[in-house]
């Protein structure tokens, strides 16, 4: 294949991504999973226009993500799999969120973000992503459900890795609705949590908590981690927190926990760690989507310790998983 070939189907890679985000909209991975489905059937079944979902899923189908048999059927693959909603670790959330119009308008002006600096999204919007979030409930629910779907992608990975078993008690600083520390507390029973995030935000928190068997444990702090963050942990987590702010609001959220905690606990980052040149492109797009989005960037081992220098934290050591996340973690310098 030639570069101009190569070329060309990078210049096209949005279709694919839309198209996916139309599919999990619709919900055809799951309704292939149990065998194959005609258009016809799929069509029906979604409210759909026959033909043109016809063409959706034969597009789809030659990069992967379905399978067409004779009579215009089609079938689960691999990739198709990974789509559905009921899967150990799905991105279909991710999907569901990443073709939304906001997100789409914000990509629109990356020219804008590379010229000058400045957030595309609150460039496009009037107002950065928490604000948009907190002003339109679907939009914000759409981006809850995102993050609680890529938790479960890297959760088993991190916690294999890293001994949270430790601590006492774990602030889970900026935590959503708690996916990922309810992942925490379900491997050691004798850790007590507290989930901190925004009200609308930790509104959905107590039902997955109790989902997960560990509601009795954990105790749901509305708040901004800008204002104050609980006091007298033993350990405050922040998991992708930090890339989604510039430098420094990011050292403004670890100041406010330095100020939280006494001279024996531990600040635990948990994000990727950007190699070098030439390398990940995952997480070099994954920086881009920050300076679009919310504003903020992936970093490397040096720039978060001196992230965590500023904040009068010292970083200890780089624990990397099988995932793309590794934990940073921290004490009082």
């Amino acid at each position: 294949m030639d570069a101009a070939v190569r070329a060309r189907r990078l210049v096209d890679g949005y279709q694919v991504s839309q198209a996916i985000h139309v599919a999990v909209v619709l919900g055809l991975p799951d309704r292939v999973a149990g065998g194959p489905r005609s258009a016809d059937e799929l069509a029906s079944a979604t409210g759909s226009h026959p033909r043109s979902l016809y063409r959706l899923m034969r597009a789809l189908a030659t990069v992967g993500v379905f399978h067409e048999l004779p009579g215009q059927r089609f079938q689960a693959t691999e990739l198709s799999d990974a789509l559905r909603s009921d899967t150990p670790a799905p991105i279909s959330g991710w999907a569901a969120f990443a073709g939304r119009p906001p997100i789409w308008q914000a990509w629109g002006s990356l020219l804008h973000s590379v010229r000058t600096g400045e957030n595309a999204f609150e460039h496009v919007h009037g107002c950065d992503m928490w604000a948009y979030w907190a002003g339109r409930p679907e939009e914000g629910e759409a981006f809850d459900a995102a993050m609680t779907s890529t938790a479960g992608v890297v959760s088993s990975a991190v916690l294999d890795a890293y001994d949270f078993g430790r601590f006492r008690e774990i602030v889970d600083v900026g935590g959503g609705r708690g996916g990922f520390l309810a992942a925490v507390l379900a491997r050691w029973p004798e850790v007590r949590g507290v989930v901190l995030d925004l009200p609308h935000v930790v509104a959905g928190a107590g039902e997955l908590l109790a989902g997960q068997g560990v509601a009795g444990r954990c105790r749901v702090a509305p708040g901004s981690f800008f204002d104050e963050v609980p006091a007298g942990a033993d350990a405050y987590l922040l998991k992708s927190v930090m890339h989604n702010w510039p430098d420094e609001k990011a050292v403004e959220i670890l100041r406010r926990c330095r100020a939280a905690m006494d001279g024996h606990a531990t600040v635990l980052l948990v994000e990727r760690v950007m190699r070098g040149p030439n390398e990940d492109p995952d997480s070099a797009f994954v920086d881009i989507n920050m300076l679009v989005g919310p504003g903020g960037q992936e970093r490397t081992q040096t720039e978060y310790a001196d992230l965590l220098d500023a904040a009068g934290l010292r970083l200890v050591r780089v624990v990397p998983s099988s995932s793309v996340m590794s934990v940073i973690e921290s004490v009082p310098a």
